[in-house]
């Protein structure tokens, strides 16, 4: 009997030991390592010696200051146009009786879908040059740079300024404003006094998001950007048009800055927001007011529709002959030979499923080991999964190819493989895996684990009996939130990609800068079928599992 107990208790240690030690190896491999390496590239100069040369390079070049200007100029009017709009469409959601909320959050919603570069696409069809709206109307309207790329990247960033605002919202007690209509408040008065003030984390929170979303992304400045440069097009120049990765390291360091600094602030402002709501709040249910729900269902759908259009126009683009001239409808446009053909598109499927399944085991690995540990050790591990969400994925796009392209380094064998854009895929959406890991591990009853230990089960039963089933629908939604974030992402892998091996994102823009627009839209299409299949079987298996929506 004292065998099999000491077996039992060897048993649960190497199982500990393992589900702390593999993830937290692949963490430091695969993140820590490369993100030291850029830092160390950007110290690098010239002739060997390590110093701070590169960076007064960079700081003394025009070209620098004013990439950076409009990037916070961009980011900055992104998130206050974005803010507004994604207030009306949460405000109408969850404080309004709209009509087709549902199918009014997943028009919103369709951004998500689809890489940041569709949404350029678009706006091209739209407002382009030979676009649909240029045509019709008879006028010059010059779409790429500054006011292309805010409308874009506002729609880019809407879906996740609703999911924070919404969330935001329904975290209200109903008793504060029922006492407010008592003693005669009016509607308005009710939302400067009560609504906003009890939103200003939840608002602050989306900010930094947008902010951190627009000032790191590479995909509509890439495709409507035209001389606008930013900082994320100043990295690609420096690394693909110049092969100067120092300077490229060094535009990447300098990017990370506001972006670990929006990112801790936009952590600081979801522990306030959601650390002040009372666990005996009464949910508020809105009445119908058509003097408030009219006005509001017509905004909301008017918001709403632009990005049903703007990706709506890409689809249709794929199938007409030859935009905007002729629209006889064909599938010409499908038969991609260009680009490798569709062989990118079938290795993204892979990447993806390879990211997916490696990042939920090592997510659901690593967070049953930290509950099980002492908070003294939780604590900077935690701090650890937090920061891949602070790394622009350009940056983390570089730093992997200048950690896994050195010459006589054993792991340099990644280099151009499908194994490599998989883990950094895993690894650029990891924080967003874990923290729904880490709440989703929580809300296992507590009791059952302690019935389980009572009746001798150890560590592997209790993975297997009891954690494992509770957890399904948590594992099934982080499995496909990375498979279908790895499927249209393009800043992370695009320095990554290889004349035998690339993705269906960097496809797409190729497509496009060698003016076969109608061919990246049919590639587009595709792709975004492949992530809607995705989320219909993400919402069959939920269901099946009894938890879904």
């Amino acid at each position: 009997m004292t065998g099999t107990i000491k077996r039992a208790r060897d048993s649960d240690r190497w199982l500990l030991a393992a589900c702390l030690g593999v993830p937290l190896a692949a963490l430091l491999i695969f993140f820590a390592n490369p993100l030291a390496t850029v830092v160390a590239y950007s110290l690098m100069e010239p002739d060997g010696q390590i110093g701070l040369g590169n960076y007064a390079s960079v700081m003394a070049a025009p070209n620098f200051w004013r990439a950076t200007a409009n990037s916070l100029v961009m980011s900055l009017s992104t998130t206050a146009v974005a803010l507004l709009l994604g207030l009306v469409i949460a405000y109408a959601t969850q404080r309004c009786r709209v009509p087709g909320r549902a199918l009014l959050l997943g028009a919103v919603a369709l951004p998500l879908l689809a890489p940041s570069l569709v949404q350029g696409l678009g706006l091209i069809f739209l407002l382009g040059r030979n676009g649909l709206i240029t045509k019709l109307l008879g006028i010059e309207i010059n779409i790429y740079g500054f006011w292309g790329l805010l409308i874009a990247n506002t729609l880019y960033a809407l879906p996740q300024a609703v999911l924070i605002i919404a969330a935001a919202l329904r975290s209200a007690d109903a008793r504060i404003y029922e006492a407010a209509e008592v003693l005669g408040s009016s509607g308005v008065r009710r939302f400067f006094d009560i609504t906003l003030p009890n939103i200003k984390f939840g608002l602050l929170s989306a900010a930094f998001i947008i902010f951190t979303v627009t000032i790191t992304d590479f995909g509509n400045a890439a495709t409507i950007g035209g001389d606008y440069a930013i900082l994320a097009t100043e990295i690609y120049g420096q690394v693909v048009g110049q092969m100067n990765f120092n300077m490229g390291a060094v535009v990447g360091i300098l990017l990370l800055l506001p972006t670990l600094l929006a990112f801790y602030l936009e952590r600081v402002a979801t522990e306030r927001q959601f650390g002040s709501g009372s666990e005996a709040a009464v949910p508020l249910t809105p009445a119908w007011t058509p003097a408030r729900d009219l006005p509001m269902t017509v905004a909301a759908w008017l918001i709403a529709l632009l990005p049903v259009v703007t990706i709506g126009i890409v689809v249709y683009a794929s199938f007409v002959w030859l935009w905007p001239y002729r629209f006889d409808l064909t599938l010409r446009h499908y038969a991609v030979k260009i680009s490798g053909g569709y062989e990118p598109l079938w290795t993204t499927v892979q990447v993806s499923l390879g990211a997916a399944l490696a990042g939920t085991l090592l997510l659901f690995a690593l967070g049953f080991a930290l509950q099980r540990l002492p908070r003294a050790i939780v604590k900077p591990i935690y701090l650890l999964c937090l920061l891949p969400a602070a790394v622009p994925g350009l940056v983390l796009g570089l730093a992997y190819v200048l950690t896994f392209n050195a010459p006589g380094m054993p792991w340099q064998a990644l280099y151009g493989t499908a194994t490599l854009l998989a883990v950094c895929n895993m690894m650029h959406y990891w924080t967003q895996g874990f923290l729904t890991t880490m709440t989703g591990l929580r809300q296992v009853p507590s009791a059952l684990e302690e019935t389980a230990a009572s009746l001798g089960a150890g560590l592997p039963r209790l993975v297997r009996d009891v954690t494992g089933p509770w957890m399904a629908p948590t594992l099934v939604s982080v499995f496909f939130f990375l498979f279908m974030r790895s499927m249209v992402t393009l800043s992370a892998v695009v320095f990554l990609v290889t004349a035998s091996v690339s993705v269906a994102s960097v496809s797409i823009m190729r497509l496009d800068e060698a003016g076969f627009t109608s061919q990246a839209a049919a590639y587009a299409t595709c792709t975004m079928a492949v992530v809607v299949l995705a989320a219909g079987l993400m919402r069959l298996s939920l269901r099946l599992l009894g938890r879904g929506g």
